[in-house]
């Protein structure tokens, strides 16, 4: 079993990239192959709306024809047999390396038929982490929750399945007497880091292992 972690955040040790890391852990305990692979590392660009990939008869019919650093880690998605995909939330949206990855992954097995329907020839398991600075009560109020079920609804139309794991009033700093952050209590972002984090960690450790079972 293979397992791909796709880390959308530009921090590499970070909430993002700590939660997908616990996820490859579980996969690892439960027996499968695992990688990480930080977008922010590649030189690549969304779509370009050239439609190759809808070209009938042609050469990439079902396949993104852009070649860059993005190519060969749409080969290795294809060959997983589990994809985590994970995103701090930025102004109410994944980050733009990620918006531009998830064009690249998914539009290409699109077919514009009457039913929408996948090229993509497996089912695949796929989840969601997201990471956000915003608590509960604001992540609905300030509809967060659209971007989250659309996400999902896409990745289960093209893969399958799919499933999605919050974590949310994240803390953002180190220090925050850095920075101007009189909107926030430290100490709260303090405690909730040590008490929450860990369990957040810990599911993100139970999604890796369930995704290959």
């Amino acid at each position: 079993m293979k397992v791909i972690a796709i880390n959308g955040s530009p921090r590499k040790g970070w909430n993002t990239a700590v939660l997908l890391q616990n996820a490859l852990d579980g996969a690892t305990q439960a027996g499968a192959e695992t990688k990480l692979i930080h977008l922010y590392e590649l030189n690549f660009k969304g779509c370009i709306s050239c439609f190759s990939c809808k070209l009938t008869d042609g050469k990439s019919y079902g396949t993104c024809a852009l070649a860059d650093d993005l190519s060969p880690v749409l080969k290795k998605i294809k060959e997983a047999d589990a994809l985590i995909l994970g995103s701090p939330i930025y102004f109410g949206n994944v980050t733009g390396e990620m918006r531009s990855f998830l064009e690249r992954l998914l539009f290409p097995y699109l077919v514009y038929d009457t039913t929408y329907s996948s090229l993509f020839p497996k089912k695949l398991q796929t989840a969601f982490i997201y990471t956000m600075n915003v608590d509960d009560a604001r992540r609905i109020a300030m509809g967060y929750d659209y971007i989250i079920n659309q996400n999902h609804s896409y990745l289960q139309k093209i893969f399958g399945t799919s499933e999605s794991l919050l974590a949310t009033d994240t803390c953002q700093f180190n220090d925050y007497t850095k920075y101007i952050t009189t909107a926030f209590d430290a100490e709260h972002k303090k405690r909730r880091h040590q008490e929450i984090f860990p369990k957040d960690c810990k599911k993100s450790f139970e999604l890796g292992k369930r995704l290959i079972h």
